[in-house]
């Protein structure tokens, strides 16, 4: 039962009976929390049309509704605004059919794939904060669309060749004196790093050296011993030297199995892991056609282009001089190998804001070489999250790792929890289980509450607390609700949705709140922002707080009542559990 369509097709009866108006977009919203109603119906674009008062437009319309719609039990008029009450019944009855649907919070199968594809690390540097939003935010995503009635695919794009990660593997031959994550103890990932970090160093030393012997600065840079071996590194791995080869697959593994232990701890995975050494290359044969086709040109340099001034854009490289590939070559034939894979209808490439120019200029030479998944793709841009401390800089060694982040995080959550006293009962591993829980929603909850466009400054304090808009009051409340679930079955009590027949004004807050979910749901499917299901979680779990503190359980004398907040409390429950699992965050059962 959709109660808001059911008031829409009956205040189009109304215009129509009372004011002989045809009307068919009837639009409704949530009443204000200083008047009394659920829905409010805006009457002024009538007043002009029809020469009434706004206050004789919704006496008429309210009187119509009370009288003949069987699911308006009152109304009142505030200026030009229609306040319209839902009987109880009304409520109650659309409460069954929630309680009663057993896929309540998946939609429709769509019958179309959607690949997501998030992460994109380099194999030369461990992940860091920027790397938690970016990870997080894609696999909400992919969650989402799952839930929208998508075939979802999550895809990683793995950088694991190219200059950067020659540099690292250049210091670690000339500075590693043969160390390994098991000598020194580092995860692998963290190893790597440390030797891309020492490369940043001694280059900088030698740039100070030729720039104290006369060169500019950009010469200097240029000419530093350092970065000339590594660009004949790069070279020596594109031959297939072997001896480079096996430095690079041994740094590589390490990095990788450090990566994973990393992913298993965010609570992120994926169904495809492409790497840029299977890649680079592709996509020289789609510059060819683009050229017979006439969609590129041809310099005298040989250099191969695509003029895209009349998109507003200026003329980009697709082809060198020397006939090598640059990023956005590689990523047309990646494009190409993705959709083949999977002939998705969709695309979601979750990438930072900084890439913005880099995207609009590949989706239209998609488009122009007639590709047909062109329309489908998408650039997820997300902003930068910054520290109180300032900007992260990898190549210095400022980085918030995330591995450490994690782990401050279920510190804290360990901290709080402990002086709360929320652990009675708790065996040590089941401790450790909660606080990691705690910490990941806390973290997940205060990155994904933003809407992805936005910049965002990162306060893990403020993310940890278990009052206000944090994931740990959501996750406290889901705790409480299965606290009083399993009383209830102690006691006996069955949940039952029927024969209760008036409602506390938070229950019917709250039960507005559950007939939202499939249309939040959407919303989020549509505009790709898990900040809509956050909000909504908080919502949610705000409402159901404010009907615990004023509605009694245990102590109701009314059977039916007491068997109708179980089956209430229970069917919230399972929602925020939902919700939250499409952020990426477990919400624990005890705390």
């Amino acid at each position: 039962m959709n109660l808001e369509k059911i008031l829409q097709e009956h205040i189009a009866a109304a215009l129509k009976a009372e004011f002989d108006v045809e009307e068919s977009n009837i639009a409704l919203q949530p009443t204000r929390k200083d008047f009394e109603g659920s829905f409010t119906f805006v009457v002024f674009p009538y007043v002009k049309t029809l020469r009434k008062s706004p206050v004789e437009l919704g006496n008429a319309i309210g009187n119509y509704l009370v009288a003949n719609s069987g699911v308006v039990k009152a109304f009142n008029v505030v200026q030009g605004f229609l306040n319209i009450s839902i009987a109880d019944a009304a409520w109650l009855d659309m409460f069954g059919g929630i309680f009663k649907d057993k896929k309540f919070g998946q939609l429709a199968d769509k019958k179309e794939t959607v690949m997501v594809e998030y992460s994109s690390p380099n194999t030369n540097k461990p992940l860091h904060l920027g790397h938690l939003r970016n990870n997080f935010l894609g696999f909400s995503v992919a969650q989402i669309l799952s839930a929208n009635g998508y075939e979802v695919v999550k895809a990683n794009l793995v950088n694991d060749r190219g200059i950067h990660i020659c540099k690292s593997m250049l210091a670690y031959q000339k500075f590693g004196n043969g160390e390994t994550p098991e000598s020194s103890g580092l995860k692998g990932d963290h190893l790597v790093g440390k030797y891309y970090v020492e490369f940043d160093k001694h280059y900088k030393v030698e740039i100070e050296a030729l720039k104290a012997n006369g060169l500019s600065e950009d010469d200097a840079k240029k000419q530093a011993p350092l970065l000339i071996e590594a660009q004949e590194m790069l070279l020596k791995w594109e031959e297939g030297d072997a001896e480079t080869l096996a430095l690079w697959n041994k740094m590589n593994d390490w990095v990788f199995a450090g990566f994973n232990q990393t992913y298993q701890k965010m609570g992120v995975s994926f169904d495809k892991i492409y790497r840029e050494s299977n890649t680079y290359l592709l996509g020289k044969k789609s510059v060819e056609e683009g050229l017979k086709s006439g969609v590129f040109f041809q310099k005298e340099d040989s250099s191969v282009w695509i003029d895209l001034t009349d998109e507003g854009l200026d003329q980009k490289l697709v082809l060198r001089k020397d006939g090598t590939s640059v990023y956005i070559t590689q990523d047309i034939g990646t494009a190409d190998l993705k959709y083949n894979d999977f002939k998705m209808s969709k695309s979601v490439y979750v990438v930072g804001n900084e890439q913005d120019y880099h995207f609009e200029v590949l989706f239209k030479i998609l488009k122009k070489l007639g590709r047909p998944y062109s329309d489908g793709t998408y650039h997820l841009s997300y902003g930068m999250v910054d520290l109180p401390s300032g900007k992260m800089k990898s190549r210095e060694g400022t980085v918030v790792d995330a591995d450490d982040l994690m782990q401050e995080m279920t510190d804290t959550a360990r901290e709080r929890t402990l002086e709360l006293g929320k652990i009675d009962g708790f065996s040590k591993e089941e401790a450790e289980e909660l606080y990691h829980t705690l910490a990941m929603g806390a973290l997940k909850y205060f990155l994904l509450k933003v809407d992805p466009k936005k910049r965002m400054l990162f306060n893990p304090e403020e993310s940890i607390d278990f009052q206000g808009n944090t994931g740990p009051f959501i996750q406290y409340t889901h705790a409480r609700i299965c606290s009083i679930l399993r009383k209830a079955h102690e006691q006996g009590i069955i949940g039952v949705a029927s024969n209760y027949k008036t409602l506390h004004e938070s229950e019917q807050e709250v039960i507005y709140l559950l007939s939202e979910y499939p249309k939040k749901l959407a919303d989020a499917g549509r505009e790709l922002s898990p900040s809509l299901i956050a909000q909504y979680a908080y919502d949610l779990a705000k409402a159901y707080n404010r009907f615990y503190n004023e509605v009694s359980i245990f102590n109701e004398t009314d059977l039916d009542a007491q068997q109708f907040r179980i089956a209430f409390s229970s069917v919230v429950g399972e929602t925020i559990k939902k919700a939250m699992a499409l952020l990426g965050i477990n919400v624990p059962s005890r705390m």
